[in-house]
């Protein structure tokens, strides 16, 4: 295995990259059932108070923003032997699997404290693994391309998760008449079991990035330096509304589909669709950011989103084709969604390397997942209060005309006008090929 100092000089081989994406599929496999089919299994299934449940996953994402920042900063100073990046995944994806499998898999008297506990334990273990992961993944390699070729490698693989969370909760009612349990029993094995399998693979085959700092920042001044990093904010910004703008038609699918076009059995094979034309879309992106920019084939995919997602207010009953034209094609821009932003956001982690002297990726690795989830917070804070506001309460049985309305604006109008302003961000981003490269060479001579 290459030492930490070659490695982070060289681009991983084949099996190093397939080997660092393999895990991306068990954690992709987890995001579905966590945030779609865990609360209403708990209220419904088990029978606990809906008010109850939503308050104590409301704790568990606080736990999880907290978790975030710390793990971050933690991740960057622990120094070991073994690798600063390695040691941290290896010690968080057994936690990690197993209170998934806990989560997942919970006795009939399950009650609010069980939820609690193993969903904070989940989430705690699940961030201290992600963030190392994917700073691992930011310092794999220091060239341009081969960044947009780790990410495209992960997110294929988080592609490929996805759509196996999704043929496993199409085949649960087939696997026994109590479909719901059936289905995260089946999460719970393919997380429990198939994370730590693929983690070993990773720890055993990926070598661990150079540390290329040469001095160490108090807290304040590392928040000092991060601030000062111009490039960031702007990526961060756009990347936040960008985030925004695919939450909220993710967040109202469902009610869309099933609401607005009159179509809820078609919900499972339009999703299906969505995210295989994102599996086919990723290596188009790479290569379109390889012939201009990162930045530049991200904006031709958010304006192609734009120009297709913009039918959709005007869509209702009946319109299933069109309908299955804008997932595909939106589908196939999110592939630029999904690997270009990480390539970019390793860049930006040099131009406060080489400003100031320490690489600290997990850190900013942190508050880009922070922004993730803030986006995700600010779809549902939005969405239904606004829905609730104009007349549609599915729950009450109120559809009004002026609920569809704004349903169908709140999925497909808003998120053009906020991708527009993301693409106003992006466009004249300051880091290229070029930049990148002189920055590289500040800091290598400087290390």
């Amino acid at each position: 295995m290459a030492d930490g100092r070659s490695a982070g000089r060289r681009e991983p081989s084949l099996l190093a990259l397939a080997a660092y994406a393999l895990p991306a599929i068990p954690f992709a496999v987890l995001t579905l059932p966590l945030y779609v089919v865990l609360p209403n299994f708990y209220a419904a299934e088990l029978g606990l108070p809906i008010a109850a449940v939503g308050s104590a996953l409301l704790i568990v994402r606080l736990v999880d923003a907290v978790a975030d920042p710390a793990v971050g900063l933690l991740a960057d100073r622990f120094q070991p032997r073994f690798g600063r990046r390695r040691v941290w995944f290896a010690a968080a994806t057994l936690p990690t699997a197993v209170s998934a499998w806990m989560l997942f898999r919970p006795h009939e008297s399950a009650g609010i404290s069980y939820l609690l506990l193993w969903g904070s334990l989940l989430s705690i273990a699940w961030t201290a693994a992600l963030v190392p992961y994917n700073a691992w993944g930011a310092e794999l390699s220091t060239s341009y391309a081969g960044r947009s070729r780790i990410a495209a490698w992960r997110e294929t693989a988080a592609l490929v998760g996805t759509l196996v969370a999704l043929a496993l909760q199409a085949a649960a009612p087939a696997l026994s008449n109590d479909a719901p349990r059936a289905g995260l029993a089946a999460y719970a094995a393919v997380v429990g079991i198939g994370l730590p399998l693929f983690a070993l693979a990773t720890l055993s085959l990926t070598p661990e990035p150079i540390d290329a700092s040469r001095t160490r920042l108090g807290l304040r001044e590392a928040l000092r330096a991060m601030r000062a990093n111009t490039a960031f904010l702007r990526l961060l910004a756009a990347f936040l509304l960008n985030g925004f703008a695919n939450g909220l038609p993710a967040t109202l699918f469902l009610f869309y589909v099933g609401d607005r076009l009159a179509a809820p059995d078609y919900a499972g094979p339009f999703l299906v669709g969505y995210f295989a034309a994102g599996l086919i879309g990723v290596p188009f992106w790479l290569w379109l950011a390889r012939r201009t920019s990162k930045h530049a084939a991200w904006s031709y995919a958010m304006l192609l989103a734009c120009g297709t997602f913009v039918f959709a207010p005007f869509l209702g009953p009946g319109d299933l084709t069109a309908f299955g034209v804008i997932c595909a094609v939106t589908g196939f821009t999110v592939g630029a969604d999904l690997a270009l932003p990480p390539s970019i956001q390793a860049d930006v982690i040099d131009v406060d390397t080489a400003a100031s002297g320490e690489q600290r990726s997990g850190f900013y690795l942190a508050a880009w997942g922070l922004a993730t989830k803030l986006a995700l917070a600010l779809a549902v804070g939005l969405a239904f209060p606004a829905l609730s506001a104009t007349g549609f309460d599915p729950a009450a049985g109120e559809k009004t005309d002026a609920g569809l309305a704004a349903l169908a604006w709140l999925y497909g109008g808003l998120p053009v006008a906020l991708k527009l302003v993301a693409v106003a961000l992006v466009w004249r981003f300051p880091l290229d090929e070029a930049s990148q490269r002189a920055l590289r060479a500040r800091i290598e001579a400087a290390a």
